[in-house]
């Protein structure tokens, strides 16, 4: 009778279960067409634009360059710009902390709805929801008279801008924050409370830090399509030269007038905006990514 070494021994090896299978079944050729088709595109879509933008900025040369920068005009349209993304950013984190605090840790009537009205800006045209200040603010709108005799402007001038660019970007900072906190749920602020915590001490030291990277993609992404808004700032600003006239329409005043190299100048410093807020973005997940990645694993 044969041992059971020996029959061991005679028995077909098992290969040895893989430690790790790669879900990814597809040949070399086929990844690597699918990964060329993806580059063509972002190539196409998205590089060769910027790059044509910063082509034509400089085909004048750099003196020519700085020398369309060098207009009055300009110079209010980017301090414009800045002034109402600085008042509308702000606002925006305000409610979006807000909203999805009241949306992740309390169960009211009306839930459901305030969520879609939170994404109602991804739906409505931002030209539309410029007529609807207008319709509300304007001369002859709803409130008109009422701001006339108060001596208070709102279309044609800045907080008629603010009010538009709030509008299209509010609902970033929401966006990032209900998922993450919905995810969390609402334990470590109950130890907190239990714990002798205060309402504001526990969202300073639990709430704030547990979601600070999800806020600041929101404050991100709100800051960059707050700087680039056309739609509604151009149905509520007038393009009153000078005053009312942001960058993004800067730009169209610029290239209706021929002046192309001025056009895409100042289009360059549009996208130079964007670019630097894209790169902070990559820099804080390079710098951070332990501390990202264990915020996103709570």
């Amino acid at each position: 009778m044969p041992t059971d070494l020996a029959i061991a021994a005679l028995s077909p090896a098992r290969p040895k279960p893989a430690l790790f299978t790669s879900p990814v079944t597809e040949a070399p050729i086929t990844r690597a067409l699918v990964i060329a088709v993806s580059l063509a595109f972002l190539a196409a879509v998205l590089l060769l634009p910027l790059l044509a933008v910063f082509t034509e900025a400089f085909r004048g040369g750099v003196a020519k360059y700085f020398e369309s920068l060098d207009d009055p005009d300009t110079w209010s349209a980017i301090k414009l710009t800045l002034i109402v993304t600085a008042i509308a950013v702000p606002l925006n984190v305000v409610f979006g902390l807000a909203a999805s605090w009241a949306i992740a840790k309390f169960d009211f009537r009306g839930k459901s709805i305030m969520v879609t009205l939170i994404d109602l800006p991804f739906s409505v045209s931002p030209v539309v929801s410029g007529m609807c200040y207008v319709l509300l603010f304007g001369a002859q709108g709803y409130f008109g008279k009422y701001l006339d005799s108060i001596n208070l402007q709102i279309i044609f001038a800045t907080p008629g801008l603010v009010l538009a660019t709030i509008f299209v970007t509010f609902p970033f900072v929401a966006r990032e924050l209900i998922p993450l906190m919905q995810e969390q749920g609402s334990t470590e602020e109950e130890a907190a409370l239990s714990l002798g915590a205060g309402g504001w001490r526990t969202f300073w030291s639990v709430t704030l830090p547990n979601v600070r990277w999800a806020l600041l993609y929101g404050v991100l992404l709100s800051n960059a399509r707050a700087m680039g808004e056309f739609g509604a700032v151009s149905v509520v600003s007038g393009h009153l030269r000078g005053l009312t006239n942001t960058v993004p329409l800067q730009v169209e005043i610029l290239y209706n007038d021929y002046n192309f190299v001025a056009a895409f100048a100042v289009a360059s410093v549009l996208a130079s905006l964007g670019l630097v807020t894209l790169v902070i973005k990559s820099g804080l997940e390079w710098r951070f990514a332990d501390q990202l990645s264990a915020s996103r694993r709570r």
